[in-house]
């Protein structure tokens, strides 16, 4: 199932079907309406007409407005989706960019990536958005996409919480976060994140660069870790921080989940 719900494309980067997925009610996420991928500035004509296939009603850009202007994305002639995003910055930079900061070694990026990872539930820049990706989710009908720049932080964060809301199960929320590792052209994903790791932080070895475009599993588990340490659950921080009651949830179940 895995290596299916990757979309092959030429440009646009970890671009996969995060559907599929049983839960714990019994039912299954509906294939073919979740998509999840990296910015789509580099698209090429190809890319274009395949995604053009998908017949995407909505794409929420999780990228802030500077990110935006600075790599606009390329859309099809006949585009009619509806693009959500929030009119400010949602990080500043991308997370791995950021993360770069003053890192030299993998050691180094590990611990960055941590760090960020624990406020990323807490970023009040990036809450506006995540509160209007559920609230779109639960209203729109037809397929969808949301991603960030690389597709792997703010949208990796996005997407493991909606599967939460849905009744994924934790190993499975945790095996479609680490697909960024395997998914789709990975050096050429590697090498365009690098490039711009490097014009703003200088020489990376080529290692480190690789562990900053990556993912691994504690860095959502840090995620994990700093919502557990606010609240009693999960649920508890859908519900107070981005506004996913139970009201929510049963429409956001009532068009993702078959049984």
């Amino acid at each position: 199932m895995n290596e299916n719900r990757v979309l092959p494309l030429e440009s646009v980067h970890n671009f996969r079907d995060y559907g599929g997925y049983t839960t714990a009610a019994g039912g299954r996420v509906k294939s073919g309406l979740l998509w999840r991928s990296g910015e789509h500035g580099g698209a090429t004509d190809a890319d274009l007409a395949r995604i053009g296939q998908l017949g995407l009603t909505t794409v929420i850009d999780l990228r802030g407005n500077s990110e935006r202007a600075n790599n606009p994305c390329r859309r099809p002639d006949d585009f009619a989706a509806e693009v959500v995003f929030h009119d400010g910055e949602t990080a500043g930079l991308a997370l791995h960019v950021e993360a770069a900061e003053g890192v030299l070694t993998q050691a180094d990026a590990r611990r960055a990536m941590q760090r960020l990872y624990e406020g990323l539930p807490y970023r009040e820049n990036l809450l506006p958005v995540l509160r209007r990706y559920f609230a779109v989710l639960a209203a729109r009908e037809g397929p969808s996409v949301v991603h960030c720049l690389a597709g792997k932080d703010r949208t990796g964060f996005a997407v493991a919480m909606l599967h939460h809301a849905l009744g994924v199960s934790r190993d499975d929320i945790m095996a479609d976060y680490l697909l960024t590792n395997v998914a789709g052209n990975i050096d050429r994903r590697i090498a365009a994140g690098g490039q711009a790791i490097r014009v703003r932080h200088g020489g990376i070895d080529e290692a480190t660069i690789r562990t900053l475009m990556g993912v691994e599993p504690e860095y959502l588990e840090a995620s994990f870790a700093a919502i557990d340490q606010r609240y009693p659950s999960l649920d508890a921080y859908l519900t107070a921080v981005l506004g996913v009651d139970e009201a929510l949830r049963d429409r956001l179940r009532a068009r993702y989940i078959e049984t």
